[in-house]
């Protein structure tokens, strides 16, 4: 859409402008031709003081920082507008979850603390609307964004308050969950439980960047080993790097409850029992504990299953126990709940031993394993094929190697070894044995569970909702971008994993109470800004006007917004 000028002869010869507001379209040929959607008139005899009106309205709709360009009173001059809108959001999700006051009583008001809990806020704000390094904090407050009661930090601050953080980390967690609980009523009894792992970015010597998460700024180059930074199983695909083991607790909304750190070759099955012992002390009175494969280890269950606590847990399929084949080869009747998922419920052993477990079935899957499968199948007899033909023309010894390789590369395929097995010979050939046993897994998954009150659907679905915190993973590194991580001490890297985990919250928070996606939030207030003007009387903040929608998004969240006008300082004032 444009403002188009055409000319047009009078009578008396003289050449007229009138001005059209228009459009291009393409007509049946696909040729763009102008629509001319309202007349000016006559550019001459134009109302420009109309036209102008226009102009504003249609900037006051758009919002922002050109909206309020143009809105400068003459005599003040317009300096900049930082963003307001999402800081301003956060700065009441934080004051409502009490987590400023928690920082500030451990704080207390000794030398160098008195704004601790703001450079902290400050640290989980720029997690929430532009993810970048600490030292990158130091420019982004006040560039970019306004917050109250802190005008500008510098990175030493960031570090001293990340120590502070840390010291009352328990403390911080426990009270935000509960907050939350009050405010969104949540369901306390069902914990679902999981663990990933962020690795750490290296140079080419196999040493870590301390950088504090600048390493083009601070190029202070360690060692990388420790207590934490470790090299373990990777989650991210980088076992090159490394690491350490984040566990994260959440509720059945999708709410974090609690974050772990622990070393980087911290194996799964190791983790459960603190954090039966972290939450024991919480009081969540009869809590469920829903944890995937990788937890459901004896002992694991056992520590679940202690002081009153229940389990709904997945078991490996292939792990080849006793107990596992005696499930998935009970008879029995499925049941379909809903999604596209069938349940039947086995009981394995006698009396008090015996172990109940719930088979699922996702029709749907299981025609996607079958036809994954096939494709395998498929690409290894091709690639036999390939190689009997090229066992055959080998006659010299560099061929005959070349085919010993290309044999070794089939067998120790991550994925399509499982169908091959060796003949006494040292042939590959197909193992139609595992292909059939295979078959019998499709679109199958056996969860177990210790609470007797619950049916077969109501496992089967709880099962399900732990992808909530598969989710909080996902925005933990996608959204919150928690990796790559290049601190190096051990209290920097737990303090910089509560900094996300904080953000989370605030993240989920506002998800919760809205309905909205936290990137539809994001950029919604991203267009609230509040504008700088001055004169030599003196200067004075004013926040655009609110969209509708950002009206209706502020009533969702239950937060006021923000004042119209904001700070006022006459010359005066300033010189002195």
């Amino acid at each position: 859409m444009y403002l188009r000028a055409t000319v047009k002869r009078t009578k008396r010869g003289e050449s007229v402008r009138y001005l059209q507001l228009a459009h291009n379209e393409r007509n049946e040929r696909g040729v763009p031709v102008a629509r001319v959607i309202h007349n000016f008139g006559r550019e001459d005899q134009l109302d420009r003081e109309a036209l102008a009106r226009l102009v504003a309205s249609i900037q006051r709709f758009l919002g922002g920082e050109e909206t309020l360009r143009a809105q400068a009173p003459e005599g003040f001059r317009f300096i900049s507008a930082p963003e307001a809108g999402g800081p301003h959001v956060l700065d009441a999700l934080w004051s409502q979850l009490g987590i400023g006051k928690a920082i500030t009583r451990v704080a207390g008001k000794g030398r160098g603390r008195s704004g601790v809990e703001r450079a902290v806020f400050t640290m989980v704000c720029q997690r929430c609307l532009g993810p970048a390094s600490k030292l990158e904090a130091t420019r982004w407050l006040g560039r970019d964004v306004v917050l109250d009661g802190i005008a500008g930090v510098s990175d030493d601050e960031l570090y001293r308050a990340m120590d502070f953080l840390l010291a009352c980390s328990e403390r911080v967690q426990e009270s935000v969950f509960f907050s939350l609980a009050n405010l969104l009523n949540l369901e306390v009894d069902v914990i679902f439980f999981d663990t990933t792992s962020t690795y750490f970015e290296v140079d080419v010597d196999g040493q870590a960047i301390e950088g504090d998460d600048d390493a083009a700024e601070q190029a202070d180059v360690r060692p990388a080993s420790g207590p934490l930074r470790q090299r373990g199983h990777s989650k991210d695909h980088r076992p090159d790097l490394p690491q350490v083991v984040i566990g994260l607790a959440v509720t059945r909304e999708g709410i974090p409850v609690r974050v772990w750190v622990w070393p980087g070759n911290r194996n799964d099955q190791t983790l459960v029992e603190q954090v039966k012992a972290d939450l024991a002390g919480w009081r969540l009175g009869r809590a469920i504990y829903v944890v995937d494969s990788g937890f459901s280890g004896r002992d694991n269950l056992r520590h679940l299953r202690s002081g009153g606590g229940h389990y709904i847990a997945g078991l490996k399929l292939r792990s080849g126990m006793p107990e596992t084949e005696a499930a998935l080869s009970r008879q029995g009747r499925y049941r379909t709940v809903r999604d596209n998922l069938r349940v039947k419920e086995v009981r394995v052993g006698d009396g008090d031993a015996a172990v109940r477990s719930v088979v699922c079935h996702n029709p749907a899957e299981a025609e996607r394993d079958r036809l994954r499968r096939e494709q395998q199948v498929e690409r290894i007899e091709a690639e036999l094929a390939r190689l009997a033909e090229q066992r055959q023309r080998a006659t010299t010894k560099a061929q005959r190697e070349q085919h010993l390789r290309g044999e070794c590369a089939l067998r120790d395929h991550p994925t399509l070894s499982r169908y091959l097995r060796q003949t006494k010979g040292g042939r590959l050939v197909l193992d139609r044995n595992r292909i059939a046993a295979e078959e019998r897994l499709d679109g199958k998954y056996l969860l177990t569970t210790s609470d007797a009150s619950l049916s077969a659907e109501d496992v089967a679905l709880g099962y399900k909702q732990l992808q909530e915190a598969e989710r909080s993973f996902r925005d933990l590194k996608g959204t919150l971008l928690l990796r790559p991580v290049f601190h190096r001490k051990d209290e920097r890297i737990r303090a910089h994993v509560l900094i996300c985990f904080l953000a989370l919250v605030l993240v989920r928070l506002a998800e919760t109470r809205s309905g909205a996606t936290w990137r539809t939030i994001r950029a919604e207030l991203g267009q609230i800004r509040q504008g700088h003007f001055q004169s030599s009387e003196g200067d004075f903040t004013q926040t655009s006007e609110l969209t509708r929608r950002q009206h209706e998004l502020h009533a969702a969240l239950g937060i006021p917004e923000p004042p119209r006008f904001g700070r006022i300082t006459p010359a005066a004032t300033q010189a002195a």
